[in-house]
């Protein structure tokens, strides 16, 4: 029994030990005796909502799944020194990874826990007797978030066990990895469902929305070849007026524009106090040092590559890159550093510091520049470059070095949405990933561009296969 729960564990969430006899099942959340008589009122649902938003907290954490594929795989930053299990870290630096790495097996155990909270509201609420609105709005928000997992996993690994709904443990062994093109088809279909369902707008910050819904969708579909669908989805967006660029590329890391024009999907955060959930991203991102009475973690140093590309004048440069730090001795030490999340008026709370930033998942940048990815229309990419005062492209001033559409696109993307998870995601996408980062020096080959499947999933269940080249 106990092996079987740990498989288990892979593919849902089980809120139990090991060693416990119980079928997750038959369990409901620790205030509850029975998950059947909780699973009742709106406020039964409203903190089975909130407790699948703060899933969100662990999947797009600084040192969670989407940083280390999005970034630390990419040509944007790098580590040196940096806490925890430096090994297993180094491996995606260094696509050297392996099955057995500590980091991928926890990537895969965050999501499948996350998804589990999901598909059990999903089920519940299906047959609750509660306002069909109510009902219909937290559907499309569950639906939403199953769908931006799912995304990033099917980038990630590829191919991966997709469970839409709680199942029994005789039923999970038979859970087997479903082909992309399956989870892709799944995925727009929850997006459908859930934009048709989704409010335009939000009483409560940080959830999900109409627009939101369609961002995410058009962003599926130019993942899976799909153009002209993409541009459909995007374009509704742009024309609904509900979004709009900041005048300020820098105001938008400032913390008291949370949840601005510009913001599509945030991730909510609350810094100031121990028991608040405080964003870690200033501290995760701060190099391997205590120098400021916190513990800088040392994640995502940035690379000369990246300072590189900024063009002269691009004021998104000092906006998004600290270039050292000054210790209370007055000694200063150059490092390159992501700056977006730096809240220097957290306090500091036992070595670690109660940062009060959010995390922006989708923005109208990135919008604007997958509008002109998805129509080969420059008109979205150059109120990019307008917002910093850059020549537009096909103007006197453009860089030559970036004379396409798509080259032009690569190197905006790069500068705009630098240390948001975004990089190595592109460079798959438009099918650029081996010619850039092989050029840079990255040993990567067509198989290193997904994780492998961990050791701990397969020995639970010999019928799960691995990727090619582990």
């Amino acid at each position: 029994m106990k092996k079987l729960i740990q498989f288990l564990a892979m593919i849902t969430f089980v809120a139990v030990s090991w060693g416990c006899k119980e079928s997750f099942l038959e369990l409901a959340p620790v205030s509850n005796p029975n998950a059947d008589n909780f699973y009742k009122t709106k406020t039964d649902f409203d903190l089975a909502t909130n407790a699948a938003y703060n899933t969100l907290y662990t999947v797009y954490h600084p040192q969670g799944a989407v940083s280390y594929a999005g970034e630390l795989m990419s040509d944007n930053v790098t580590i040196f020194n940096i806490s925890g299990n430096q090994a297993d870290k180094w491996q995606f630096r260094d696509y050297s990874l392996a099955p057995a790495n500590t980091m991928v097996y926890q990537f895969w155990q965050d999501f499948y826990k996350s998804l589990y909270n999901i598909n059990i509201i999903l089920s519940k609420i299906e047959t609750a007797e509660l306002d069909a609105a109510y009902k219909s709005q937290v559907q499309g928000e569950m639906l939403f978030l199953r769908s931006l997992y799912y995304f990033n996993m099917v980038r990630i690994w590829g191919d991966v066990p997709l469970v839409t709904a709680p199942v029994t443990a005789a039923e999970s062994y038979n859970i087997l990895r479903a082909p992309s093109a399956e989870i892709y088809a799944q995925i727009i279909k929850d997006l459908a469902d859930a934009k048709s369902k989704l409010a335009v707008t939000s009483a409560i910050a940080g959830r999900a929305t109409k627009g939101a819904a369609q961002a995410l969708l058009g962003k599926v579909y130019l993942t899976s070849g799909d153009k002209a669908n993409a541009a459909k989805e995007l374009k509704e967006v742009y024309d609904s007026k509900k979004y709009e660029l900041l005048p300020s590329y820098a105001s938008l890391w400032d913390v008291k524009n949370k949840n601005s024009k510009e913001s599509i999907f945030e991730i909510q955060y609350l810094g100031g106090a121990a028991t608040n959930p405080y964003s870690n991203y200033y501290l995760e991102f701060f190099p391997n040092s205590n120098a400021l009475g916190f513990y800088g973690a040392g994640m995502n140093q940035v690379v000369d590559d990246l300072w590189n590309e900024y063009e002269k004048g691009d004021t998104r440069k000092e906006a998004s890159i600290d270039t050292g730090f000054t210790d209370a001795k007055g000694n200063f030490t150059a490092a390159k550093f992501p700056k977006k999340w730096t809240d220097k008026t957290a306090p500091l709370i036992n070595q670690s510091i109660a940062s009060n930033n959010n995390f922006i998942v989708l923005r109208y940048a990135d919008l604007l520049l997958l509008l002109t990815e998805a129509t080969g229309d420059v008109t979205y990419l150059n109120q990019v470059r307008k917002r910093s005062n850059l020549p537009l492209y096909g103007e006197t001033g453009y860089p030559a070095k970036y004379s396409t559409v798509e080259l032009a696109l690569e190197h905006e993307r790069r500068v705009e949405l630098a240390f948001e998870f975004q990089r190595w995601f592109d460079l798959k996408r438009t099918n650029r990933a081996l010619p850039v980062l092989t050029q840079k020096g990255k040993s990567v080959t067509q198989d290193k561009l997904l994780l492998p499947i961990p050791n701990i999933v397969r020995d639970q269940n010999a019928k799960i296969t691995q990727n090619n080249g582990y």
